[in-house]
């Protein structure tokens, strides 16, 4: 089977797309926790602990993938300035998708809350008890959680304008289940 250069291969494609759903499964949850001042709180949580870990699984998988699979080029039609601007955006979505997990699964350590995955299943604390820690990892955790929403906006953005303004095919790489 031989890869179409313009598109991204199927397991990139796929990668992406579970991760947009989740990531932003993810960031309403996050809205709905900081919510929430009733018992919905408590179900938000035993919900955000092991999608968390799930992405955080998922974006290993897809930097192996990615070294593996690389991207295709970017249309010669697009400027270097913008190049750039997405190869920094890209980086930064990669960075936040590892960083947020982790910082949530320190916070978590640092407050001794137990991160259920399922059942029985826990993670083992990564820090060790400290309540100040605890709400720094907080504040931290909220502000990159920001920082994530607004640049899975502005990664969106990008999309919609290489699709509906340029039509240069960079959306059709990665949106395109064609054979």
């Amino acid at each position: 089977m031989s890869a179409d250069p313009a598109r991204f291969p199927l397991p990139s494609r796929l990668l992406h797309w579970i991760m947009a759903a989740m990531i932003l499964m993810m960031l309403f949850i996050g809205i709905g926790m900081a919510a929430s001042v009733s018992g919905r709180y408590e179900v938000l949580v035993s919900v955000h602990k092991p999608l968390g870990i799930a992405i955080l699984i998922l974006v290993v998988v897809r930097l192996v993938n990615r070294r593996f699979n690389s991207p295709p080029a970017l249309p010669d039609s697009i400027p270097p300035l913008q190049r750039a601007v997405a190869k920094a955006s890209h980086f930064l979505l990669y960075a936040l998708m590892l960083a947020l997990p982790l910082v949530g699964w320190a916070m978590m350590s640092a407050e001794r809350y137990p991160i259920t995955l399922y059942g029985p299943i826990h993670l083992p604390p990564i820090l060790p008890f400290n309540v100040k820690l605890y709400a720094s990892l907080r504040s931290l955790h909220t502000y990159l959680a920001y920082l994530l929403f607004l640049t899975f906006l502005a990664h969106l953005g990008a999309a919609l304008y290489h699709s509906l303004i340029r039509r240069d095919g960079v959306l059709e790489s990665m949106a395109s289940m064609r054979r």
